[in-house]
């Protein structure tokens, strides 16, 4: 059981050093952020909420994962090389793919609503 919990403070620490080392995630964090305060002020849905957090859940677990791969790939081979570029660019691409999946989730959610705002402005 202890090892169960220890796997947490692993997780909890790199989500840390994630947020604290790479520029990319703060980004993603800063967005998170006003999507959730969008969330509350529109009181969406329950299943805009699954969305929602689904979108923020796949971002972040993306940058996270290109940033494993690309920490690994430069302490394993800090010298450029073609082969460990086009891993890299298949990991950011991943990022891009899982943050234009996001926007799009905002779009159906808020895009109506922010519609709404631009036609009859209260």
């Amino acid at each position: 059981m202890r090892d169960f919990l220890q796997s947490f403070v692993y997780a909890g620490r790199g989500i840390a050093t994630l947020f604290a080392r790479e520029r990319n995630a703060r980004v993603h964090l800063v967005a998170a952020v006003v999507v959730v305060a969008a969330g509350v002020w529109w009181r969406i849905e329950s299943w805009e909420w699954c969305a929602v957090a689904m979108a923020i859940a796949t971002v972040t677990a993306a940058e996270a994962f290109n940033t494993a791969i690309e920490a690994l790939l430069n302490r394993l081979h800090p010298d450029r090389d073609s082969a460990v570029g086009h891993a890299k660019d298949l990991a950011a691409g991943g990022v891009l793919l899982a943050a234009l999946g996001a926007a799009a989730v905002g779009v159906v959610i808020f895009g109506p609503r922010l519609w709404a705002l631009v036609v009859s402005p209260r």
